[in-house]
């Protein structure tokens, strides 16, 4: 059922300005005291090419280290850095949170001579200064996943994310009405995110309310107690476990980054909830288990991460080799992977990828 355009408008306007509020104070299980206490630290750069004198120095900064999603980039970063000769360097933070480390990082960058610079940034507003200072050098500076609060940068390849949640939407609809849910049952889906401040999520979250708005059945609704596992997927279920015990007809959880989709995978596995709909993102171990077994209605959000560093390490190339790029953002897109799709070809090489 479609609902009328002003009121759908004035959902989603309020609803993304509730956002903020709402991911503040939900399921965080953290105070303000405890958040200082993390401890956050950067890594050295290392090769991940072969290095030899005379090749271009690309230096790469991604936003965690320890995770298959980010090491996915790099892999990317890698294969094109062979491919097409040049010395390419890597390092990161230990946590999404810790913008301060990757100011550092690009410093370091900076001093070792770095000819480009690829960057994750973990903050697109406080990392805004930082970029517009490489791309006022001339040094290229290209974007991977995540955009920021400047035009002074060459170029990004990232997903763009307000698609990616109406695409997370589209599918969590769609497979509810495949587990026979009638759209004049009462239902709720539940969404967990892993972080209070990231612009990447955010926007998932509002392309997802918005597509939801659009083509919902109203007895279908979005449970706006929003979880927040802020990246710690142990902390994730435990917020999940006491989400379910409070909330009834829960039909369907919506999980909208890596680490909260292996909180989610991890509950509905550990709980057998069989007829528990899952949309979540990427392809770590716990959601790739799920969506293996036929027995479950899970599906990921693939994205192509992979791609995003090695068309990002050409990009790098070309702006130095003084090729003129067209637009600042290429969006690399999702694929929904469900057991139903993921033998089909061009999904079992992404999923390789992943």
């Amino acid at each position: 059922m479609l609902r009328g355009v002003g009121m759908k408008r004035k959902l989603i306007i309020n609803l993304i300005v509730i956002f903020a509020l709402l991911l503040c104070g939900c399921g965080s299980g953290k105070n303000e005291e405890e958040a200082t206490e993390i401890n956050m630290t950067i890594s050295e750069f290392v090769p991940v090419t072969t290095v030899e004198d005379g090749r271009p120095d690309i230096y790469l900064i991604v936003k965690v280290l320890d995770s298959k999603y980010w090491q996915t980039i790099v892999s990317g970063t890698r294969d094109a850095g062979e491919k097409y000769g040049c010395n390419v360097y890597y390092a990161g933070t230990n946590t999404p949170e810790y913008w301060q480390g990757q100011e550092e990082l690009i410093d370091t960058a900076l001093d070792s001579g770095a000819d480009a610079i690829l960057l994750a940034p973990n903050d697109s507003t406080a990392l805004a200064t930082k970029v517009e200072e490489v791309y006022d050098s001339n040094i290229p500076i290209v974007l991977l996943d995540t955009v920021v609060n400047t035009e002074s940068f060459d170029l990004c390849y990232m997903t763009e994310n307000s698609l990616a949640g109406q695409k997370a939407a589209e599918e969590m609809l769609s497979q509810l009405k495949k587990a026979n849910h009638s759209e004049g049952e009462k239902l709720s889906v539940g969404i967990m995110v892993g972080s209070d401040k990231s612009q990447t999520i955010n926007e998932r979250l509002a392309g997802f309310f918005q597509y939801w708005t659009a083509h919902a059945p109203a007895n279908w609704e979005i449970n706006t107690d929003l979880m927040n596992c802020n990246s710690e997927k142990e902390k994730g279920e435990e917020i999940l476990q006491n989400f379910l015990a409070a909330n009834e007809n829960i039909a369907g959880l919506y999980a909208t980054n890596n680490s909260p989709s292996q909180a989610v995978a991890n509950v509905v596995l550990k709980n057998e909830l069989k007829n528990m709909v899952v949309v979540g993102f990427d392809y770590s171990d716990e959601i790739k288990e799920l969506v293996e077994n036929p027995e479950y209605r899970v599906s990921t959000m693939l994205q192509r991460q992979y791609d995003m560093g090695y068309r990002g390490l050409q990009a790098a190339l070309d702006l130095l080799n003084g090729e003129n790029l067209i637009g600042k953002f290429e969006d690399t897109g999702v694929v929904a992977v469900n057991n139903e799709n993921m033998d089909e070809a061009e999904i079992a090489e992404l999923i390789v990828q992943n």
